[in-house]
């Protein structure tokens, strides 16, 4: 057993504390090369992950950087220096802590090139720039450690992918260098390990106690969820007074907007003028900067929040967690409960709040999945090309390179451990070039090769390189105009936009509009309020529920009886059982019934937001194709209902896996989803720089230049290799093509259609999400409620919470 050096033994002592196992394992095993510590939070995984370098840099004798620490948040490396800092200060050790984000300032980032300190937090993009300087051979020779932390969170994301690449670079830098991953949510710790080795070496996997199950549970609330919506503003009442319970809350939310609408209700309600902040991503650095300070000092009871604060920010005061509307995701869930109670053996406490009815069926699921330990993850597919170019290109700003060597480096990547050598020729081509029908412009035209070395061809253009690395995207909104206006009526964001085609009609100010198409950075629109909207409403950038919590959710339905919903919850699903039928794993269930007028026809797929969205274009397209005449559809999680002029008699046609897939390539180049996703490959590819050094260029600039790139590669070359990445992505992304197929494949043909005479109760919330037309005042809340009567009394549930 290693011991602790006396300074640390007597600074343990005063306090009355003593190493608990896991971290004297992790001094123990302090030369393994790569170490993977899944820890609790509250258990001290980031202290026992920096003590064999604090007892290392202890005597004084080790020069210039030692170990590296990377962090997904700014804010976490912040908080790290000060409880880090605290220790070494009393201590007396000679160790210099420094961090390097990008708020850091100019002077001083060059200062800790040309002397760096012990100990260095930093962010993964931080890293990369780093690495493509010609003095980081000089500036990490002597490094020991690299620290990951939270790294099941980069782990699902390009940053992941970016870090590991930077580590190998690393690695050739210091050969010596030892890795150590620090997580307290790992659904599947093997690959994770996987990952954070230099591959194919092993990852050790160290396992802390986990303490006791966490405490969490439904918030109870005198009023009965709504039927739809996602606001959960009947629970405001019921927050408020866990607030006045308890010493700190954060009340966590899936999206922004939805963080700021219950933080504007929120702050109606407290007439006791209680103490409450806001953080998401959004916000002004200075002002997130602010409420985590205030947090840190106690001074605020309850902030309201999105994922900007998933991450291990240590905040002991904060002793209860509320999930406002289901979590979609138990890994999510679990880390996010871990944000209270950051003692080590002491429960966390949580609560659950459904914004509407189905979402309670969710959250129970959601529940029996935590007290069982079952986190859900997908696994990650092969490492993404579009960063593989991007690290091509900062290697080259560092100096020269041996292309073989280069792939050697690359392939110690997990993620690129099946890369093929003809694979990465073609990301290299393309940093040198820019394919084959770019090669004439200058502009792209970045390497070259001179006696088997490739180099910058011009050694200026590592400035724009750099200013231009990471693969976060910013979020850009676009503004919607009537055709041939210049007045513009609101804006929505891309990611919404991009699921339009020419004929759709969307809700905006009221009013129903037309999609026309897409000009540069505007959607143009003409009058069009003689049918129902196509998408009645934007959500805003919403979380799809896991695969896994979907199939949890059907084995639910299958139970007998539902003892542990509430029994306005199980006396609709048995009235859906009643009346229709219950949708199972293996079957897909068609539904199709009148309602005002029209035809309409539910497909219960449980494929996730994203992925029913893309049914419903799919399978609208199809009915087009059969004479149905569908007028639109909407989607949720666990269906898309569709509406039209003829009752669809026969679904089985719409369903089979060759009809989906016709023209499925067609629909999909021709819509706005893959000039969006080409402007982000091309991005984080350097095919398009969005940082200049005269300035950043516009939205409007850049959906300009890549959209010409677009259309031009689409035409001269469709195989380009920025083409093939972009129809790749597209599939994952916002289409979740992948769900589909693995909707169809679960299913293999089996439909179960029913032909009803009125609306079901499972299908009667989707048309209250139809319905949600934003009237201003407070009439529209009303409205809503009176139309959720009336419409599952026609479903034939009489319920007074509606």
């Amino acid at each position: 057993m290693t011991a602790l050096p006396p300074a640390f033994h007597d600074w343990f002592t005063s306090r009355g504390w003593a190493l608990h196992p896991h971290q004297q394992a992790m001094l123990d095993r302090a030369d393994a090369p790569a170490l993977l510590l899944i820890a609790p939070t509250g258990g001290g995984k980031t202290l026992a992950g920096f003590l064999p370098s604090l007892a290392e840099l202890a005597d004084g004798t080790h020069q210039g950087l030692h170990t590296l620490y990377v962090s997904p948040l700014k804010a976490l490396a912040a908080d790290i220096k000060r409880n880090l800092t605290t220790p070494v200060t009393e201590m007396g050790l000679p160790i210099r802590i420094e961090d390097r984000t990008g708020d850091t300032s100019y002077t001083k980032k060059r200062r800790q090139r040309a002397d760096p300190p012990h100990i260095l937090l930093t962010t993964p993009e931080s890293l990369a720039l780093l690495t493509s300087y010609e003095d980081a051979p000089r500036m990490f020779a002597g490094l020991s450690r690299v620290i990951i932390d939270e790294i099941h969170a980069l782990s699902e994301s390009k940053r992941g992918d970016q870090l590991m690449l930077a580590l190998s670079r690393l690695q050739a830098m210091a050969p010596g260098l030892r890795r150590v991953g620090l997580s307290a949510t790992v659904e599947d710790p093997d690959a994770i390990a996987r990952q954070l080795a230099r591959h194919p070496d092993a990852c050790e996997i160290l396992h802390a106690d986990p303490g006791p199950n966490p405490d969490i549970s439904m918030l109870t609330t005198e009023e009965l969820p709504p039927w739809a919506g996602g606001g959960a503003a009947y629970a405001i009442p019921a927050v408020l007074e866990q607030v006045k319970r308890h010493k700190t809350t954060l009340i966590f939310h899936n999206t922004r907007a939805q963080a700021e609408i219950f933080f504007h209700n929120l702050w109606l309600a407290n007439t006791d003028d209680l103490p409450i902040g806001i953080h998401h991503g959004s916000l002004d650095r200075e002002q997130r900067a602010k409420v985590e300070s205030a947090m840190v000092a106690g001074h605020l009871r309850a902030i309201v929040c999105t994922g900007s604060l998933d991450l291990g920010i240590d905040w002991g005061d904060v002793d209860l967690v509320i999930q406002i509307g289901a979590p979609k995701n138990v890994k999510r869930l679990i880390q996010r409960i871990g944000r209270a109670n950051h003692r080590y053996n002491a429960p966390s406490k949580a609560l659950l709040v459904p914004a509407n009815r189905f979402e309670i069926v969710e959250c129970v699921a959601a529940l029996e999945a935590a007290r069982e330990h079952d986190l859900d993850g997908d696994p990650r597919g092969p490492g993404p090309r579009d960063v593989l170019c991007q690290h091509i290109l900062i290697r080259a700003c560092a100096g020269p390179f041996y292309a073989t060597e280069l792939f050697r480096e690359v392939k110690t990547v997990g993620a690129y451990s099946d890369l093929s050598r003809a694979a990465f020729d073609d990301c290299l081509e393309f940093c040198a070039t820019g394919g084959y029908a770019l090669r004439a412009y200058d502009r792209w035209q970045r390497l070259k090769e001179t006696d088997g070395l490739w180099h910058l061809r011009d050694p200026r253009s590592a400035l724009r390189i750099r200013m231009n690395i990471g693969t976060i995207q910013d979020t850009d909104t676009l503004k919607v105009r009537f055709k041939g206006s210049f007045k513009p009526l609101g804006e929505i964001e891309e990611s919404f936009a991009a699921t339009l085609t020419p004929g759709d009609t969307f809700l905006i100010g009221g009013q129903v509009v037309r999609y026309e198409g897409l000009r540069e950075m505007t959607v143009e629109v003409s009058r069009r309020a003689d049918k129902k909207p196509k998408i009645a409403t934007f959500m805003g950038t919403k979380f799809a529920t896991s695969t896994q919590l979907q199939a949890r959710i059907l084995r639910m339905f299958q139970q007998d009886t539902w003892p542990e919903l509430p029994q306005h919850t199980a006396d609709w699903l048995a009235l859906q059982r009643e009346v229709s039928r219950m949708p199972e794993a293996d079957r897909i269930l068609v539904e199709s019934f009148p309602f005002d007028g029209r035809e309409h026809t539910c497909f219960y797929g449980f494929a996730g937001r994203n992925a029913q969205q893309t049914l419903g274009l799919l399978v609208t397209k199809r009915m087009e194709d059969l004479g149905l005449s569908p007028l639109g559809f909407v989607a949720t999680d666990y269906a898309t209902l569709v509406w039209g002029l003829e009752r669809v008699d026969d679904p089985t046609p719409l369903f089979t896996g060759e009809n989906l897939r016709d023209g499925f390539e067609t629909w999909l180049s021709g819509n706005a989803v893959m000039k969006k996703t080409f402007r982000t490959v091309a991005n984080i590819a350097g095919l398009i720089e969005r940082n200049q050094p005269q300035g950043k260029k516009t939205g409007r600039q850049a959906t300009f230049s890549s959209d010409i790139l677009y259309d031009t590669l689409h035409k001269y070359d469709p195989d380009h290799l920025m083409m093939r990445i972009t129809r790749e992505e597209a599939l994952q992304g916002l289409v979740d093509f992948g769900r589909i197929e693995e909707m169809i494949a679960r299913t293999a043909g089996r439909i179960d259609h029913v032909t009803l005479d009125r609306v079901t109760p499972l299908a009667a919330p989707m048309l209250l999400e139809v319905g949600r037309v934003p009237i201003a005042g407070e009439g529209r809340d009303r409205i809503v409620a009176e139309t959720a009567a009336k419409l599952m009394q026609e479903a034939g549930l009489d319920d007074g919470g509606a």
